[in-house]
């Protein structure tokens, strides 16, 4: 795929159209469903939401194509590996998780493509009743050829870490590098190309589709902005090549042939889309008179419960910015949470913990599980000069965070062989510095006397 071939349309949940230019007038003007399309194209209506939604959360698209998409061989299960939804064959683990940098699959042993790189590291929850979501790690060295593959069961929220992506949609072109997302929604068929060994993180949702957070007090500037996400223009192929159709379907894999293209969709038009992200785009807000800020602030995208603020994921991103806090400590406090949190390294350290955590490997700190920075941390930030400063610069962490109990999978526990044994060990320098006969004054604390203090409650 030539780079010129990449083209976008800016926006996020906005209702759009787009026409290959080699088939300028292939969109109907009058109607969406027309008795004859031009072209001789097949009218096809691609939907993320039940008919009935409210319009404000309806989505679909309209495709138009050269050939229907039920054009294929029946669906057969396969065994894709360790790519499953299977989390309630393992015994819970509420300890401190951390995994060392997953591997990469060697070329001289062989390719393997991103949909057999594909391996689920945990989740919650049951994609039959539409109810919960499933983390995966991807670890590949070749592209698909003549194969795609999509998800009935959720949405794909795509974060490289190493090397690009090249993401061939029924609705165009997009390429992802590392610092960057994508979100292919569920039943969106996809094939990817890599030009180099690559691997990255996904979180799949089952319930509903990604938003953005209500900004509340911030205002209207703030997080990430509607126009930056991009939306890929219209390309199509007419190949007859016989491809391989790869489902994933209540947890498990099944594939079909057919004997065309998948990706022969002319012109579309609709507000059901993939779409990517450029994570330097996010506006950050970070200035702390005490305390410590909620990770909240940094939410990219959100896909909300039924419960007004509660997630079933939020994608929060730690990228580099200015630091200024008075009267508090600086770095991420300790913690524990009615959450689940994943975090991720897609370059650089992270403040909290600048050595074990590392690039392509990952954390879970599953609820109430205590969690926090490490004891050099500690010590380190607790005598630091509080004065504004860079942080996190040539970094870029991030969370998956949920209201779901996420419970690994057999190879995240095990087969995969990257659980560092270790990792509870960068608490245990913490010592205690408590002294009651070296009292701090009260002004150096920020404090005052517990019996000078009104007390009232709400």
């Amino acid at each position: 795929m030539a780079e010129e071939e990449f083209q976008y349309l800016s926006g996020f949940g906005n209702e759009f159209a787009s026409e290959d230019p080699r088939c300028p007038g292939c969109l109907p003007k009058t109607q969406n469903n027309p008795q004859k399309c031009p072209y001789g194209l097949y009218a096809e209506q691609l939907s993320g939401t039940a008919f009935t939604a409210p319009r404000v959360t309806n989505k679909r698209s309209w495709l138009y194509r050269i050939r229907p998409s039920a054009l294929h061989t029946p669906f057969k299960p396969i065994d894709m590996g360790n790519m499953r939804d299977d989390w309630n064959s393992w015994y819970p683990d509420p300890n401190q998780l951390r995994w060392h940098p997953f591997t990469i699959p060697d070329a001289a042993k062989g390719a393997v493509d991103f949909a057999e790189g594909l391996n689920t590291l945990c989740g919650a929850g049951d994609p039959k009743t539409r109810n919960g979501l499933s983390i995966h790690i991807y670890a590949c060295n070749s592209s698909m050829l003549h194969k795609c593959m999509y998800s009935s069961d959720g949405d794909f929220l795509i974060v490289p870490q190493k090397g690009t992506l090249r993401i061939l949609t029924e609705f165009g072109k997009m390429t992802i590098k590392p610092n960057e997302i994508c979100v292919i929604q569920q039943g969106m068929r996809f094939s990817v190309q890599v030009s180099e060994p690559s691997r990255g993180y996904i979180l799949e949702t089952y319930n509903k589709h990604f938003t953005l957070p209500d900004l509340g007090p911030i205002g209207a500037n703030g997080l990430a902005n509607p126009r930056d996400f991009l939306t890929p223009v219209a390309w199509f192929e007419d190949k007859e090549i016989q491809c391989t159709i790869i489902n994933k379907f209540q947890g498990k894999m099944f594939e079909a042939q057919q004997g065309h293209s998948p990706f022969d969709v002319v012109g579309w038009h609709g507000n059901y889309t993939p779409y990517k992200y450029d994570l330097d785009k996010f506006m950050v807000i970070n200035a702390v008179a005490f305390d410590h800020a909620d990770p909240s602030i940094f939410t990219v995208l959100t896909c909300q419960s039924e419960t007004a603020g509660v997630a079933i994921a939020d994608f929060v991103i730690f990228p580099p910015r200015w630091s200024v806090q008075e009267h508090t400590f600086r770095p991420p406090y300790y913690h524990r949470n009615c959450m689940s949190e994943f975090m991720g390294l897609i370059k650089g350290k992270y403040e909290a913990k600048e050595e074990g955590f590392r690039s392509g490997g990952g954390t879970l700190h599953s609820m109430m599980t205590p969690h926090g920075p490490d004891s050099e941390c500690f010590e380190k930030a607790s005598n630091a000069n509080l004065k504004a400063e860079r942080i996190a610069d040539g970094t870029m962490a991030f969370m998956f965070e949920s209201s779901f109990s996420l419970a690994l999978t057999e190879w995240g526990n095990k087969t995969c062989l990257r659980v560092d044994e270790e990792y509870y060990k960068c608490w245990q320098g913490l010592k205690s510095h408590f002294n009651p006969n070296d009292r701090l004054k009260l002004s150096e604390t920020g404090g005052e006397s517990v019996s000078k203090v009104k007390k009232f409650s709400f």
